[in-house]
């Protein structure tokens, strides 16, 4: 399967809800199609065909998303190559489920008006940088003891996530969480998952509080991308081994950077741009567009 023409789509859905009339739709779409693979019965399975010159992949994975009825997940891809070396991923509304931003916000009143900057920056509405100096300034006083209660009392890893992270490292994978997010958070969530190390922003203190301050320069976009790059060239990997997740516009030029870059129930534009999308799935669906079996994933 390593012909420049073969490809391969990845069909994941909620256990139970992949059947083979939803497979049937797929395979009579695509042109010399294999019968399915599966990976989990009734959850994920690969079916392998022939990607034939002038057909847009794009194209051709949206119209199978549209068959589906929007209930299974689509990630095309040539066949080869497909597990990857290197995994960079974001942490705030990937790993975890939360914002922690939005959450340290709500403890001096203003989760709402700092939740609504979050979301237009990570819509790519307004640039990053100074949207994050402008909601760590809101910020400044605050006691860093909130930051234990916040990841203690309101963090929740998104699920799948140790999984992913567990079944990669051992493969030999190695794993990066990349925050536009602080340290102080970064450290102990990306120990939780079990990630090998992070990047993130560092905040100031003023002896026990925030300061309002965030050290300069800023781990944004520009980093991600950064980070990836030399961690691929650290470990003498190509563009085609690594994969790279995450869900706003600060992720979308390492997502583009990446061998397999994959939106994660993304923001629209970030969803638009990306190759790869997941959209109902959990994490584990990054082992299943890899290949990997539901009976070889590492439990944590």
């Amino acid at each position: 399967m390593t012909n420049p023409t073969a490809y391969v789509v990845t069909l994941i859905a909620a256990p139970g809800v992949l059947d083979n009339a939803a497979i049937d739709r797929v395979r009579t779409t695509l042109p010399a199609a294999q019968a399915p693979v599966w990976l989990a019965e009734g959850e994920a399975a690969d079916i392998f065909f022939t990607l034939g010159a002038g057909i847009d992949q794009r194209d051709l994975a949206e119209r199978l998303r549209s068959l589906s009825g929007g209930m299974i997940d689509v990630a095309m891809q040539p066949a080869g190559n497909r597990r990857k070396r290197l995994f960079l991923a974001d942490m705030d509304s990937t790993m975890i489920q939360q914002e922690c931003i939005d959450e340290l916000a709500d403890f001096v009143g203003l989760k709402t008006h700092v939740a609504a900057i979050t979301e237009r920056a990570m819509r790519g509405e307004i640039a990053f940088e100074p949207a994050l100096r402008q909601r760590v300034a809101l910020l400044k006083g605050l006691t860093v003891k909130v930051i234990d209660e916040v990841i203690e009392k309101r963090i929740v890893l998104t699920p799948g996530a140790r999984t992913l992270v567990a079944t990669m490292r051992a493969n030999g994978v190695r794993t990066c969480m990349v925050s536009g997010g602080f340290t102080l958070f970064t450290d102990r969530i990306a120990t939780m998952i079990g990630f090998d190390e992070t990047r993130a922003n560092t905040l100031t203190l003023d002896g026990d509080r925030l300061a309002g301050t965030v050290k300069e320069p800023i781990f944004g976009r520009n980093a991600k991308r950064a980070t990836l790059i030399e961690l691929r060239a650290r470990l003498g990997l190509g563009q085609n081994d690594t994969l790279a997740a995450g869900d706003g516009a600060n992720d979308m030029d390492m997502i583009a950077e990446a061998g397999f870059g994959v939106a994660y129930r993304a923001k629209p534009k970030v969803a638009a741009a990306a190759a790869s999308r997941i959209d109902h799935g959990d994490l584990t669906a990054l082992l299943y567009v890899q290949g990997y079996r539901r009976d070889e994933f590492v439990q944590r």
